[in-house]
């Protein structure tokens, strides 16, 4: 039964983007991270590429190889093996390496291996301070493996981990900060149903697993929820099959729903869920707990995309609001999307190969309005 969805009294709509693009290869655009000046938007196979526009008119500047083999995830960052002061683009392939972009030469700058052996990497996360790069395989045989490198020494990593999972490990996700224990804390997300948190200082895998859920579905997608201060944060996941849930930072189950179900039909006015695109949490948030701070992006199979959030994400009960729709940008499936909150823009990037500028999801009507 489809849960409706109440209209925020802010609502707004765009129908055109501000501004748009295509990928130099016409290929799907699966990712998208914004660097100083530019975004940077990675493409499906056989291009593998990444592209780079200009953020002011959001023209194609240069393109970077990207992986041999499929560039699975895009991210910039603020710090590397102890360099700091700039942004750094990131990137990981199926060609079993993490790549860490020079701008000068558009080449690799740094590039983390596994000693030639090269098992595909589907997903990776750098820790906040830049010291640990963690990455997540594909299933071979009976592995899939959480490799650990310090980037100072990117030739082999550290240490690796093979008995946390027992299928494609599809997320990875750092702790913004350390936990209130002083723990280097890794969410990780599989095709096996498990959501896990481990301490990724800890060499001993059983004693780097803190936390174990079993979902009972292919997880997708996972990242943590801001906590209010002195709080633990808490975990939201995706599935294949487009359920939604939140944990609590001890993975104890708090909700769980199709994300499809949430509707409006009110007013003439029509949203109906396809799919989850992506979750951006509110880190600026300091409302009491229980008050949304995680806003969730939305899409229809038509290409428009919507903001929802929940009013409390801890119980099934509470109530979906939606806040802002995106139309008439993409045609069919959108794959990526950036909240930029320097400029407050939405950057999304669809299989039509388009990548888009929109105004963002803070209200037209009062600039200091918080965007849930």
């Amino acid at each position: 039964m489809a849960e409706s969805i109440s209209v925020s009294p802010l609502f707004s709509s765009t129908s055109k983007p501000a501004k748009t693009s295509t990928s130099s290869s016409g290929a799907y655009i699966l990712s998208i991270a914004s660097l100083p000046g530019q975004y940077a938007a990675s493409s499906s196979s056989p291009s593998n590429k990444i592209d780079i526009f200009d953020k002011s008119t959001l023209q194609l500047v240069h393109t970077l190889p990207g992986h041999q083999e499929a560039t699975t995830a895009l991210k910039s960052i603020s710090s590397i093996g102890g360099n700091n002061g700039k942004i750094y683009l990131i990137s990981s392939g199926k060609d079993g390496t993490v790549v860490v972009w020079d701008e000068r030469t558009n080449s690799p700058g740094l590039k983390m291996t596994n000693a030639g052996k090269n098992q595909p990497i589907l997903c990776f996360d750098v820790s906040p301070d830049g010291m640990t790069v963690a990455a997540g395989t594909d299933l071979q045989g009976e592995d899939a493996l959480i490799h650990y490198w310090d980037p100072r020494k990117p030739s082999a990593p550290l240490r690796t981990h093979g008995s946390t999972h027992s299928d494609d490990i599809t997320t990875l996700s750092f702790l913004p900060s350390r936990d209130l224990d002083n723990n280097n804390l890794l969410l990780s997300g599989s095709s096996d149903g498990l959501i896990s948190i481990s301490n990724a200082d800890e060499a001993d895998e059983d004693e780097a697993v803190l936390h174990v859920a079993n979902w009972g579905c292919s997880i997708s997608q996972a990242g943590w929820i801001p906590g209010q201060q002195q709080q633990r944060a808490n975990i939201w996941a995706a599935s294949d099959m487009e359920t939604f849930s939140t944990w609590t930072g001890q993975l104890d189950p708090l909700l769980s729903v199709d994300i499809r179900n949430p509707s409006v039909h009110d007013h003439g006015r029509t949203w109906v869920t396809d799919y989850l695109i992506t979750c951006v949490p509110d880190t600026k948030s300091s409302s009491s707990p229980g008050s949304p701070n995680l806003g969730v992006f939305v899409g229809s199979n038509e290409g428009d995309v919507a903001l929802l959030s929940h009013s409390d994400l801890t119980t099934a009960g509470a109530a979906w609001n939606i806040h802002k729709q995106w139309s008439n940008g993409h045609v069919g499936i959108v794959r990526a999307l950036l909240w930029d909150e320097e400029y407050n823009v939405i950057v999304s990037g669809g299989e039509d190969a388009k990548i888009n500028v929109w105004s963002g999801p803070g209200i037209v009507d009062d600039d200091n309005a918080k965007y849930i």
